[in-house]
C-alpha cells in the first residue's frame, strides 16, 4: 500500500497504471477485487448538518403554538411560497412519462430562447387541503407576493372563514416573503392588514429549515409529479397541468393569472416605514411580528 491513489481513474485507465508498475490485471479481474472491498465510484452525499441556528428549536416551537392558537380559535393558516420559476417553451422537464415517443426538446434551456418566464407563487391552506397558484410574468417581488395572498383572501379566504379577522402567514426566511424586505411588511400594512381590516401574524422558518414549510412537501412536490416529463411548452399547458394536481387525501388547486409588471428594487421610505403598525413577538422577534391594520373599517 502506498500514498498513490487512482479515485477518478476508469477501469480502462487503473489498467493501464496498474501494467506500468508491472500487475497485468484485466478490467473485469479489477471490478471483482474493487467490488470485494465495496469500492465503488460513488457521488456525494448530504448527510452533514451544519452547526444549526441556536434559536432553530425555539423558533419551531413557536410556529406550533401560534398554529394550535389560530386553530382552537378557527382562524385561517396559509403557507407561502414562491416555486421554481419555469421557462415556457420546449425545455426538458425532469422526469418520465408514458409516451410512443419522448418529446423533443431544445438541447440548451437558453433563456432567451423562452416564450416567457412564469413565477409561480403558491399559497396553501393546511385545514381545507387547498392550493391556490398565483403566476406571474414579472419579477418575484413583495408587491407580487402581497398581491398574490390578497387575491387568495379575495377569492378563497374571506368566504371560507367569513368571521375571521386573523391570518397566520407561514412562510420562509429568504425570497420576496423573506424576514428582511421592509417592502413585504409595508406591502402587507397596506393590502391585507388596511385593506381588509386584518391583523396578519407571520412566523418565518429558520434557515436551511424551509423544507419544512408545509407548501413544499403538501403541494409543490405534488405539481412535480403530475408535470414531470411534460414540456411546459406554454402557459395554457401550465395552468392545466397545475389544476389536474391532486392526491388521494382530496388535495385541490386553483390557477390564477396575474398580468402585469412587478418591478424590482421598491423601497420605503422612512416615513412609510414608521407608520407601520407592527408588533414584533419576544420570541425571536426577527422572524415573528404581528401587523395590525391602521383603521377599524375593513373592506
Amino acid at each position: 500500500m502506498t500514498r498513490r491513489r487512482w479515485i477518478r481513474h476508469s477501469l480502462r485507465k487503473l489498467e493501464h497504471a496498474l501494467a506500468r508498475t508491472g500487475h497485468r490485471l484485466g478490467r473485469t479481474a479489477i471490478r471483482r477485487i474493487l467490488r470485494a472491498h465495496d469500492i465503488r465510484p460513488r457521488g456525494n452525499v448530504k448527510h452533514l448538518t451544519p452547526k444549526p441556528h441556536p434559536d432553530r428549536d425555539r423558533q419551531f416551537q413557536h410556529i406550533q403554538k401560534q398554529q394550535r392558537r389560530f386553530a382552537r380559535a378557527g382562524w385561517p393558516v396559509v403557507s407561502v411560497d414562491t416555486k421554481k420559476k419555469e421557462l415556457i417553451g420546449h425545455f426538458k422537464n425532469s422526469g418520465r412519462a408514458w409516451n410512443r415517443h419522448p418529446p423533443e426538446v431544445y438541447s440548451h434551456d437558453f433563456p432567451g430562447d423562452a416564450h416567457v418566464k412564469a413565477v409561480p407563487y403558491g399559497i396553501y391552506d393546511p385545514y381545507a387541503n387547498h392550493g391556490a397558484i398565483f403566476i406571474g410574468l414579472s419579477g418575484d417581488t413583495p408587491d407580487f407576493a402581497v398581491t398574490a395572498l390578497g387575491r387568495w383572501w379575495q377569492q378563497l379566504g374571506r368566504r371560507r372563514y367569513p368571521t375571521a379577522r386573523r391570518l397566520l402567514v407561514l412562510a420562509d426566511g429568504g425570497g420576496s416573503n423573506g424576514y428582511r424586505p421592509r417592502r413585504w411588511k409595508q406591502q402587507l400594512q397596506a393590502r391585507m392588514a388596511d385593506a381588509f381590516g386584518l391583523t396578519v401574524t407571520v412566523c418565518h422558518y429558520p434557515p436551511g429549515a424551509s423544507k419544512w414549510n408545509p407548501i413544499e412537501h403538501r403541494l409543490f412536490s405534488q405539481i412535480s409529479q403530475t408535470w414531470a416529463g411534460l414540456p411546459l411548452s406554454s402557459i395554457e399547458l401550465m395552468v392545466h397541468a397545475i389544476r389536474a394536481t391532486t392526491t388521494v387525501t382530496g388535495l385541490r388547486v386553483t390557477v390564477t393569472l396575474i398580468p402585469g409588471d412587478f418591478p424590482r428594487k421598491r423601497t420605503v421610505s422612512r416615513t412609510e416605514w414608521e407608520a407601520l403598525r407592527i408588533q414584533r413577538h419576544k420570541t425571536c422577534p426577527q422572524w415573528n411580528y404581528t401587523i395590525l391594520p391602521r383603521s377599524k373599517t375593513g373592506k
